[in-house]
């Protein structure tokens, strides 16, 4: 597993933090950022999917605490160095910013996040709607291998953080449970800025799963719908239409509205647990993926057949999902972010 805590492009004069003078070291850092933005890519696929947590995948491929680390640093003070951008001295000062903030990772894992929404969650989505089954048992064999990985580096045999833990699984369970499933319903721009603050906690907690507290709150099917409708309303827009458009990015920005709201509120309380109580606060963390598979367990009950050739395809489907992590975990583990 990578170390999440350490930095690329910390030194102004590196892209990894050696030395840029050679191809090699160039090559590792071209290669470097394609697997950020691949990391961000499944991030964004998995948030889709009820019951997986991006925050999971987060912290599965070794950047959860790096995104933590880069969405408290964001100042939006910031904003006025593009005052003076016009200046040599204006533009060093404005890149210094940006390398201070991280914010060339942000870029680079939001941009595999926001392309896999547009892209690759829709074939996630088919997926689970064909073969829920197979598909489940995947992200139920990936977050269990996740689990086993991530859990030798905390310690949980103090009192403190075993009676964390548990909090941690109870917590998850709870919020995982099926019956919790919310009704449809035409939602006004307040309740999908609520949506949005509520769940874009997945990307920075582990085992909670956006998706899954949209279904909680009644929204997942209007919330999945909007990029389409934007889309839609863009391509009006270019033929001379703007009125879907503009219909379209109500809900949109009311949704993307709550999202940042959400997003950095969280971060920073999740940066100042981890500043105070690191193990304990890792433990509850990983603790929380193990209590988030009540779901992903369920759907695999209730959607695999009987026969033992369904029961085949599931245990494939669970071994490639663990497989899948051991695999990232040591190609990626001579890549510092």
């Amino acid at each position: 597993m990578v170390d999440a805590g350490n930095d690329v492009g910390v030194d102004a004069g590196t892209s990894t933090g050696v030395d840029a003078g050679t191809a090699t070291d160039t090559d590792v850092s071209a290669r470097a950022w394609f697997v950020v933005y691949l990391k961000g890519a499944c991030m964004g696929a998995a948030d889709t999917v009820p019951g997986v947590s991006g925050g999971t995948i987060a912290v599965v491929v070794g950047v959860y605490e790096r995104l933590i680390a880069a969405l408290t640093a964001v100042d939006p003070g910031a904003v006025s160095l593009l005052t003076s951008v016009h200046t040599a001295e204006g533009r060093a000062a404005l890149v210094a910013e940006l390398r201070r903030t991280d914010v060339p990772f942000l870029l680079a894992l939001g941009t595999g996040v926001l392309s896999a929404a547009a892209t690759i969650a829709t074939g996630v989505r088919v997926a689970v709607e064909r073969y829920p089954a197979a598909t489940y048992a995947f992200f139920f064999g990936l977050i269990a291998a996740s689990a086993v990985v991530l859990y030798r580096h905390v310690d949980a045999r103090t009192p403190r953080r075993a009676a964390v833990a548990a909090v941690g699984f109870v917590a998850a369970f709870l919020l995982t449970d099926p019956s919790l499933v919310g009704g449809g319903g035409d939602p006004t721009p307040l309740v999908l800025f609520v949506a949005g603050a509520v769940a874009v906690s997945a990307m920075v907690l582990p085992g909670v799963s956006g998706a899954f507290l949209l279904l909680v709150l009644g929204v997942y099917e209007p919330v999945t719908g909007i990029p389409g409708r934007l889309a839609a309303g863009l391509l009006e827009a270019v033929r001379g239409d703007p009125s879907l458009l503009f219909e379209a990015a109500v809900p949109f920005g009311a949704f993307i509205g709550g999202a940042l709201v959400g997003v950095f509120s969280v971060a920073h309380a999740v940066r100042a647990a981890l500043g105070r109580y690191r193990e304990a606060t890792l433990t509850f963390l990983v603790s929380l993926m193990v209590g988030a598979l009540r779901l992903p367990a369920h759907e695999v009950r209730t959607n695999a057949g009987g026969d033992a050739a369904a029961a085949a395809v599931v245990a494939v489907s669970l071994v490639t999902g663990a497989a899948a992590v051991f695999v990232l975990n040591g190609y990626t583990d001579d890549l510092e972010y």
